[in-house]
């Protein structure tokens, strides 16, 4: 049915996807409600309006902050933080694209799904946009000392600091650049989230000009997913929201972009430290090509570029990762639709400064080859499956399916495209496949789209060592240019605004008057899939039916022996490069094509956990995996019985590509996810799992892959050394014990069978192995690593206990506790951090405490034992207990895909938990007490047990006064 207040335009069943997509528009407004009415009862909401700034200061993403601050119904300052305590949401958070801004959440629990779409219509429509809201979210001014008006002025500001810490990590920088040079013209010229130079621009009032221009129904496309009729959706639309407002002509739109007449050069420079000033260069070639609302051109596109750049046997991307010109193809290449027109971008990392031109023409000289000689008709059959096979699957292990339904139709539907073309790609596989039967269909896709398009750029960006000291010096100037122009009256303001905000972030808010569920409303039982267990070709077999819509998983698990220390550090290598050189006799190059012609990819990794009762011990394996469509149950078999048997490590150019890939993209994590890293270093000492976690994927693995990587670009004997080693560890997992996973629908099982009986004859392995093991580091209590990032990542780590150890389950809840009761407000919305929090971590045996993209220090530390005094002296009101509770239970109940389901029971039975001890933990979770809390923090958290390691810059350091261990990054 639909709501009186809506007109239904439109109805499609979307067979593939087991769902219908409905259309309707409210008649009074105009806005659209998109809905994808499918039996999940996993219910997903967002709300987007296009947006569109003219500049950037980061209008749009401080507004998307600020709108949550508080709105018309629920006056209080952190409606959506508050909410989060409130709630058993699987997702909620807001985006700020580079054309629109979306809020969107998820949850299965209906009445807590009705509580977050109150507060999220009231947050959009109606917002408070509080000034002091603004100053804190946005920018502000402060004194360093708040007392001393005398003293030097400082930038704060939760998106300023958030922004610097983004454009601190090259690969943003490079696509935001890009981005500016290939859309001269329009939106997406400038950087939507804000450039930190640009942010302290923008002024209140115009935010609130930002809010009455976009934020209008007029403006706004609301899309639901789910069992939930529309019209009931649509009820909740009207009274809370739309029946408020009339139709109005806002007048936004994006045009289509000038065309250049002629390829442009561009140059930038980035923040590095002084050893990738040689080899650091980004240089990458961007195309603007057509509408987001022409599926069939975007498709035609699409392909064209899997084409060019899927695998390794790809011709673009096989000429990248050969070339000498760079360390590793970009990670910007490939295609992107996410603008109204879109874009293709190809290129290096690692290049010299002088190696621009001729990385240009080494891309024209391949796009020319294939324009002259076309590719294969079985790669254009392989790129299709690829397409179909993406389309198909069901995800959802960490994002929620349905909203990943609903941003795929997003973009066209926010230009006036058709959302169904987001989501129903078979109609247009179908003209693909028939249009590629032409003999030259792909070369003149590659001239029409590439070599005649003249609106390319190419950009060359490199690295600069002394930038980070140069905008340091510049902001600093800035603001004492400020400073010296204030008189006794500005002095003032500034110091009664410091005060109004740190008065309005200490004030209590009325909780109750946001809608809450209770732990009454937690479902009692925690499902988890189950399985059969039997043995099969001599080994252990597991065989769970799930929904899967027709894909098939298969998952070899193969048991760590113990390894001397040599082998030990290259686990990791060998999982990365495992399933990327030849197998079954072929070379690495046929491998990758018959992986693309047949499966959805396949991939290895290790996995290390602690034993479920003592953090001293531990259990590892490797896994290799991999997904096909059904047809294709016996390549993916016979492929992955290859891949683990008869791997081509004698490729050594192939070896030293790998490592040099790896050395780029973990040099990226450092600021990308700098909080992890912080705190997997200050937990290393704590147990062999955290120590072999550290080893594996640290700080000090990165290092190492750094100088790995040196060893291997000039020295042929150590290229050799690697392979043997490579070949030695394989040849040692070989006798190592296996055992089968399989999930696929349960009619597609006995085929699955079928397809490993004919591919393995026998896959018994010895019964047994020594397993193992890792040595503990020397303990360093404070370590600083030094990187040219101009914010902070700050961790804290405490020895803890074993999941099945009493105080495990309170430990857990602490995590939740301390941060919201505690570490949002002091380092969040006070110190300016973009986030902050602390956490059980049950594998590494640690207690741990972080912050992530944080303009303090010293302050932040401080702010960490600060949490534990305030537990321990303050008297605690049992609704914060409560929140802290249904936040750990909606983690825990938090659903996956069908497959990841099955997979995450299989795991966690092999390392021994299982189902009784998982719903026994979740019970004891719901048992938690405020005494607990205390108790575990006296008994665990003692400053003399404490190890803390930061990632920081320099001028950081040397103000905070910390003392300890320095690494330069």
């Amino acid at each position: 049915m639909t709501h009186p207040a809506f007109e239904h335009l439109r109805s499609r069943a979307v067979p593939a996807l087991k769902l219908e997509l409905q259309e309707y528009r409210h008649r009074a407004t105009g806005a659209c409600h998109l809905h994808l009415a499918a039996a999940d009862p996993h219910n997903a909401f967002l709300v987007a309006f296009l947006t569109v700034p003219q500049d950037s200061t980061g209008v749009a993403h401080i507004l998307e902050h600020t709108a949550l601050c508080g709105s018309r119904r629920y006056p209080v300052r952190d409606p959506f933080f508050m909410m989060t305590r409130r709630s058993l949401n699987t997702f909620m958070n807001a985006f700020t694209g580079s054309d629109w801004t979306a809020y969107p959440f998820a949850s299965l629990n209906r009445k807590d799904f009705a509580n977050l779409l109150d507060v999220y219509l009231d947050a959009a429509f109606f917002p408070l946009l509080d000034p002091l809201d603004f100053a804190q979210e946005g920018h502000r001014v402060e004194f360093d000392d708040p007392a001393d008006p005398g003293s030097k002025l400082v930038y704060k500001g939760v998106v300023f600091n958030e922004m610097k810490g983004a454009m601190s990590s090259p690969v943003q920088a490079l696509a935001q650049h890009l981005q500016s040079a290939l859309f001269p013209t329009t939106t997406y010229h400038y950087n939507s989230g804000g450039e930190p130079t640009e942010i302290p621009r923008l002024t209140h009032a115009q935010l609130v000009a930002f809010h009455a221009n976009h934020y209008h129904p007029s403006n706004a496309v609301f899309m639901t997913y789910g069992d939930i009729a529309a019209d009931e959706h649509q009820a909740a639309f009207e009274a809370r929201a739309l029946g408020h407002f009339q139709a109005r002509s806002l007048g936004l739109s994006i045009p289509d972009e000038r065309r250049y007449s002629h390829p442009q050069h561009v140059e930038a420079r980035y923040a590095a430290s002084p050893d990738m000033l040689d080899d650091g260069t980004h240089v990458v070639l961007g195309w603007l090509l057509g509408r987001t609302t022409d599926p069939l051109e975007v498709a035609r596109a699409r392909l064209l570029s899997d084409v060019l750049l899927d695998n390794s046997s790809s011709p673009l991307r096989a000429a990248l990762e050969t070339s000498e010109l760079g360390a590793a193809p970009s990670p910007l290449c490939g295609f992107d639709d996410s603008t109204r027109e879109t874009t293709f971008v190809c290129g290096l990392e690692g290049c010299s400064a002088a190696a621009a031109a001729a990385v240009e023409r080494r891309v024209l000289e391949v796009l020319e080859e294939v324009a002259e000689h076309g590719v294969e008709p079985s790669v254009i059959d392989s790129m299709l499956h690829q397409i179909e096979l993406e389309s198909r699957e069901i995800t959802g292990d960490s994002y929620p399916y349905g909203l990943k339904l609903l941003m795929d139709t997003l973009t066209p539907l926010m230009h006036g495209g058709d959302p169904l073309d987001g989501i129903d790609i078979d109609p247009v596989l179908e003209q693909l496949r028939r249009e590629a039967l032409a003999p030259d269909y792909i070369q003149r896709l590659v001239r029409r789209l590439l070599l005649d398009n003249p609106h390319r750029v190419r950009l060359s960006m490199r690295p600069d060592a002394g930038l980070a000291a140069k905008q340091a010096a510049s902001e600093a100037a800035t603001l004492e240019k400020l400073r010296k122009h204030l008189d006794a009256t500005g002095r003032a303001a500034i110091q009664q605004q410091a005060g109004a905000l740190a008065s309005r972030q200490a004030r209590v808010d009325d909780a109750e008057l946001l809608p809450k569920v209770t732990l009454a409303d937690v479902p009692a039982e925690l499902p988890i899939a189950s399985g059969e267990h039997r043995p099969l070709l001599g080994v252990s077999s597991s065989w769970y039916a799930q929904p899967t819509n027709g894909l098939i998983y298969q998952q070899w698990i193969i048991d760590l022996p113990e390894l001397e220390p040599t082998l030990l550090e290259l686990v990791p290598l060998y999982a990365l490069t495992l399933t990327e050189v030849g197998s079954g006799g072929r070379d690495y190059l046929d491998t990758q094509a018959l992986q693309a012609a047949v499966t959805g990819g396949l991939n290895a990794r290790c996995l290390v956990r602690a034993a479920v009762d003592d953090t001293q011990q531990m259990r590892a394996v490797l896994v290799l995996a991999g997904k096909a469509l059904k047809r294709n149950v016996l390549a993916l078999s016979s492929l992955l019985q290859q891949t683990l048997l008869s791997p081509r490590f004698d490729e050594l150019d192939r070896l030293a590509e790998l490592v040099a890939q790896y050395r780029a993209q973990r040099d990226e994590e450092i600021v990308e996810h700098g909080h992890a890293l912080a705190m997997g270093a200050a937990s290393e000492s704590l147990s062999p799992t955290a120590a072999l976690l550290s080893q594996w994927a640290g700080l000090s693995a990165i290092e190492r892959l750094r100088r790995l990587d040196d060893a291997l670009e000039t020295d042929a004997e150590a290229l050799a050394s690697y392979a043997q080693r490579l070949q030695a560890l394989h040849q040692i997992i070989l006798q190592a014990p296996r055992r089968l996973l399989v999930v696929a629908e349960a009619e597609q099982l006995a085929s699955v069978e079928a397809a490993l009986s004919a591919s393995w004859k026998n896959a018994a392995t010895c019964e047994q192995v020594a397993p193992l093991r890792a040595n503990l580091p020397a303990a360093m209590r404070t370590q600083a690593w030094v990187t040219s990032a101009q914010v902070n990542f700050c961790a804290r780590a405490y020895p803890a206990v074993a999941p099945t150890h009493a105080d495990a389950p309170a430990l857990m809840v602490l995590g939740d506790f301390l941060r919201n009761g505690y570490l949002h407000r002091a380092i969040r919305e006070r110190g300016g951090a973009y986030g902050a929090g602390a956490g059980y971590h049950a594998d590494g045996g640690a207690f741990r405490f972080f912050s992530y993209r944080d303009p303090r220090l010293a302050e932040t530390l401080a702010d960490f034992d600060a949490s534990i005094d305030w537990l321990l002296q303050t008297a605690h009101e049992p609704q914060k207990l409560e929140e802290a509770v249904l936040g750990v239970i909606a983690a825990i109940d938090r659903p996956g895909s069908p497959a990841g389901e099955a997979v995450n029971a299989w795991f966690s039975e092999l390392f021994g938990r299982t189902p009784e001890q998982r719903r026994n933990f979740r019970a004891r979770v719901l048992a938690v007490s405020i005494d607990d809390l205390q108790r575990v923090a006296r008994t665990w958290l003692r400053p003399e047990q404490a190890h803390t390691a930061v990632i920081t810059h320099q001028a950081a350091l040397d103000a905070s006064g910390l003392e300890g261990q320095v690494y330069t990054l």
